[in-house]
C-alpha cells in the first residue's frame, strides 16, 4: 500500500497565483459563531489551527463583512474594523505554524440579512425582499455601489495586514455580489441591471479594487453559484459565462463553487445525509471544462476515496471537505498516512454544525465533542483508574473511548447483543442509514483503544462492582414510557415497538409526534412504504419541527407528499377508544380485512379552538418523551465509589448530549 492508500491525486501540490497548496483538501469557508463583539477569537485561532495540523492543503476562513451595513447574524466578523487585524495576526500565525496557507472570505450578504443588528437598512441591488429575512431592501444607487467595492478593498488591506495568503471573493450563496448576479433579485435597469455583463459588473469591479491591493503575492479566488435553484434564478449557464469574464480579468486565480441560495434553497447548500454525496459536482465540473483556473468542488465529501474520484474524474482540481474535517480534524493526516478506516465519518447530520448555527450557537459536532472546544485544554489524568462503563450507546462508548485516550483501563458492558443503543434503531429507517457511522467510529476507537468490549451482558451491581472500578459510568439509556392517553389499549404502541419489531402495524395508522424530529417522521415513512395509510398529528405547529434545523424538513415534505402521509398540527391526544368496547377487536360485524383488525377511536383536540375532533384508524404509534432506564444508578450511588451517569439515563435528550456528557465525565476521571 502507498503512503496515501488508494488515493492518488489528492496529496499533490497544486499552485493558486503566487500560492502552493501542499495538498487538494480545503477547509472551505463556513460560519462557526466564534466571533465576540465582530472580532476573531482565540477559539478561531485554535480551530483552524487544529484542522492544519490534522493535514489539510489549504484553510478558507469564514466570511469578513466588508461594509458596516452587512450585519446578518450577531457573531459576525467585522472585516472592515481595523481593529480585526491583531485577530488575524493570531489566526494566520498559527495556521502557518503547521505549513497550511490560509485565505479570508470576504462578502457583503446583500438582501440576504436583517437590520436588527446594524439598525440600518439592508443594501441590495433591488427591492426584493429575501424569504427568510422578509425584510425589503433599499436598492444602492452608484454611489453606493461604489462604497461597497471601495469596501471590500478595506478589508483585503487589512487582510493584508493580518497574514493572509490570499481571500476569496463570496459571490454564491449569500452575497451582494450573487444579488447582482441573478436576475431573480437584480431588477435594475441601468448599466448594473439587464444583460449578464451588466449583472457582472459589480463583481468585476471588486475583483479589480481587491486585486490593486493584494499585489501579485497573495492569491485571489471567486466563489460562484452554479444553480440557484429557484425560479428566474442563476443557472450553469450562466455560472460558466461569468467564470469566463473572471477568468478573462487575468486577476484571479482559482474558482470556487456552490449550489443553491443560503435563504431560498439552503437544505441544498449544507445538504443532510438525505442528498447523496457529490450531488453538486455538474457545477466545478462545467466551470473546469469551460476555464484554464483551478477549481474548488464541494458537496458532502465524507472520506478521501470520494474526494480523490472526483479529482481523478475531471470534475475538479481541489475538494472542500468541511463537515469532515469538523467531524475529525486529522482528516487529511489519517489519509495521507493510509489510514482512511480511522477517521471519524461525518454523519451529514446537521445536528451540532449547521443546527447550533441556527440557534445562534458556536458551531461543534455531533461526533467530535473537541469541535468548537479547541483552545480549552484538557487537564491531565492523575493516574490510571479501572474505569467500568454500562451502556454500548454514544454515550457509554464515547466515555470509552475518552478514557482510554487518557490511559484508563476499561470495560464496558452492554447488555444487547451488538453495540449502539438506540442509535441502531434511528439508522434503520429510510435514508438514515449514515446516522450508523456514529457508532462505527465508536466502535472502531474503542477497538483500537484496547477497550475490553463486552455484549450480550446484563450488567448488575455485584457483576460491576466485582471489576473493582475506581469509577463507574452509567449509559443505560431510556424506555418508552406509555402516554397517560393511551390507557392499556393494545394497539396503541411506541415507535421503539415498531422498529424492533414487537409490533406491525398495518392499515390505517395514526403516528402522534411530540418529539418534533426524526422519530414520528421516520416511521411514519417506513410504515408508508410498508403500505400503510399513515396521518401524522402533532401538537406543535409543524409536523418534524425542529426538522427545519438541521434542513430536512424540505426533503421530508417532498417524502411525505410523494408518499401520501398525511400531516394535522395542533392537535392534543385525549384518549382511546373502540366503537363497540363489548368487543376487543372493534369489529362487531366480523368483515375486518384479512391481516388488518378493527378500528381504535383517538380523541384529540384542536388547543388554539378547544375543538374536540376524532380519527378512526387500525394503530396509534407514539413518538412521546421516553422515560430514564436508572434502576443500576440507584442500585449502586451509594456504593462508595464515584458513579456517573450520562445521555438519556440521566436525562433523555438526543444524541449529541450524551457524547458531550461522556467526553466530559471521562475527562474528569
Amino acid at each position: 500500500m502507498s503512503p496515501a492508500g488508494a488515493v492518488r491525486h489528492l496529496f499533490t501540490p497544486l499552485r493558486l497565483g503566487p500560492v502552493t497548496v501542499p495538498n487538494r483538501i480545503v477547509f472551505s469557508a463556513h460560519l462557526t459563531n466564534y466571533a465576540e463583539g465582530g472580532m476573531p477569537t482565540a477559539q478561531h485561532a485554535a480551530y483552524y489551527a487544529a484542522r492544519a495540523a490534522g493535514g489539510t492543503g489549504l484553510v478558507i476562513t469564514e466570511e469578513h463583512s466588508t461594509h458596516r451595513t452587512d450585519w446578518p447574524y450577531e457573531k459576525l466578523i467585522h472585516g472592515f474594523d481595523p481593529a480585526v487585524v491583531p485577530g488575524y495576526r493570531r489566526v494566520t500565525d498559527a495556521v502557518h505554524a503547521h505549513g497550511v496557507p490560509i485565505f479570508a472570505q470576504l462578502n457583503h450578504n446583500g438582501g440576504q440579512a436583517s437590520s436588527m443588528y446594524s439598525r440600518l437598512p439592508v443594501w441590495a441591488p433591488s427591492p426584493v425582499p429575501d424569504p427568510l429575512f422578509r425584510e425589503v431592501p433599499k436598492a444602492v444607487d452608484e454611489a453606493e455601489i461604489a462604497e461597497i467595492v471601495a469596501g471590500y478593498a478595506t478589508v483585503a488591506e487589512h487582510c493584508r495586514a493580518g497574514g493572509f495568503d490570499g481571500v476569496e471573493l463570496q459571490c454564491s450563496h449569500s452575497s451582494i455580489v450573487r444579488g447582482f448576479l441573478s436576475p431573480a433579485t437584480n431588477r435594475r435597469t441601468d448599466r448594473y441591471g439587464g444583460s449578464l455583463a451588466n449583472r457582472a459588473r459589480l463583481l468585476l469591479e471588486v475583483v479589480d479594487a481587491v486585486r490593486a491591493v493584494l499585489g501579485d503575492d497573495l492569491a485571489l479566488g471567486v466563489r460562484l453559484c452554479g444553480d440557484e435553484l429557484i425560479e428566474g434564478g442563476t443557472t450553469i449557464d450562466d455560472a460558466v459565462a461569468v467564470a469566463r469574464m473572471v477568468e478573462s480579468t487575468g486577476k484571479v486565480d482559482y474558482l470556487n463553487t456552490s449550489i443553491g441560495v443560503a435563504t431560498a434553497t439552503l437544505f441544498m447548500i449544507e445538504a443532510s445525509m438525505q442528498v447523496p454525496p457529490g450531488y453538486a459536482l455538474f457545477v466545478p465540473s462545467a466551470l473546469r471544462a469551460a476555464v484554464d483556473l483551478p477549481v474548488v468542488g464541494v458537496g458532502r465529501f465524507k472520506d478521501p476515496l470520494q474526494a480523490d474520484r472526483a479529482i481523478d474524474e475531471g470534475a475538479c482540481d481541489l475538494v472542500g471537505v468541511v463537515r469532515g474535517q469538523i467531524a475529525d480534524a486529522d482528516f487529511g493526516a489519517k489519509a495521507r498516512a493510509g489510514q482512511a478506516t480511522d477517521i471519524r465519518t461525518c454523519l451529514s447530520c446537521n445536528q451540532e454544525c449547521v443546527g447550533r448555527m441556527g440557534l445562534n450557537r458556536w458551531l461543534g459536532c455531533i461526533e467530535n465533542p473537541r469541535t468548537g472546544r479547541e483552545a480549552v485544554a484538557l487537564p491531565r489524568p492523575m493516574r490510571r483508574r479501572r474505569v467500568v462503563v454500562v451502556g454500548g450507546g454514544p454515550g457509554g462508548l464515547q466515555t470509552a473511548v475518552t478514557a482510554a485516550e487518557r490511559g484508563h483501563d476499561v470495560v464496558l458492558f452492554e447488555r444487547q447483543s451488538r453495540l449502539g443503543g438506540q442509535v441502531q434503531l434511528a439508522a434503520s429507517v429510510p435514508s438514515r442509514a449514515e446516522f450508523l457511522d456514529l457508532v462505527r467510529n465508536l466502535v472502531a476507537g474503542a477497538r483500537r483503544l484496547g477497550v475490553d468490549l463486552r455484549t450480550g451482558v446484563e450488567a448488575t451491581a455485584d457483576l460491576v462492582l466485582g471489576e473493582r472500578p475506581d469509577a463507574v459510568v452509567l449509559a443505560t439509556g431510556s424506555r418508552p414510557l406509555r402516554p397517560w392517553w393511551a390507557g392499556d389499549e393494545r394497539r396503541v404502541v411506541d415507535v421503539r415497538d415498531v422498529l424492533e419489531g414487537r409490533a406491525e402495524p398495518q392499515g390505517t395508522v395514526v403516528v402522534v409526534d411530540e418529539l418534533g424530529f426524526h422519530q414520528a417522521t421516520s416511521v411514519a415513512e417506513l410504515l408508508a412504504d410498508r403500505g400503510c395509510r399513515v396521518e401524522i398529528v402533532t401538537p406543535g405547529m409543524v409536523v418534524g419541527q425542529d426538522l427545519g434545523i438541521t434542513l430536512d424538513l424540505e426533503t421530508w415534505t417532498m417524502k411525505a407528499h410523494q408518499k401520501g402521509i398525511a400531516e394535522s398540527t395542533d392537535l392534543v391526544p385525549m384518549g382511546v377508544s373502540r366503537p363497540d368496547a363489548a368487543d376487543p377487536d372493534g369489529d362487531p360485524d366480523g368483515d375486518a380485512a384479512p391481516g388488518r383488525v378493527g378500528p381504535v377511536v383517538l380523541a384529540l383536540q384542536h388547543h388554539p379552538t378547544g375543538t374536540d375532533v376524532q380519527r378512526r384508524c387500525d394503530w396509534v404509534v407514539c413518538a412521546v418523551h421516553p422515560q430514564v432506564d436508572d434502576e443500576l444508578w440507584r442500585a449502586l450511588r451509594h456504593c462508595g465509589r464515584p458513579v456517573h451517569r450520562v445521555g438519556d439515563c440521566l436525562a433523555p435528550r438526543r444524541a449529541h448530549a450524551a457524547v458531550v456528557e461522556g467526553h466530559r465525565v471521562a475527562v474528569s476521571l
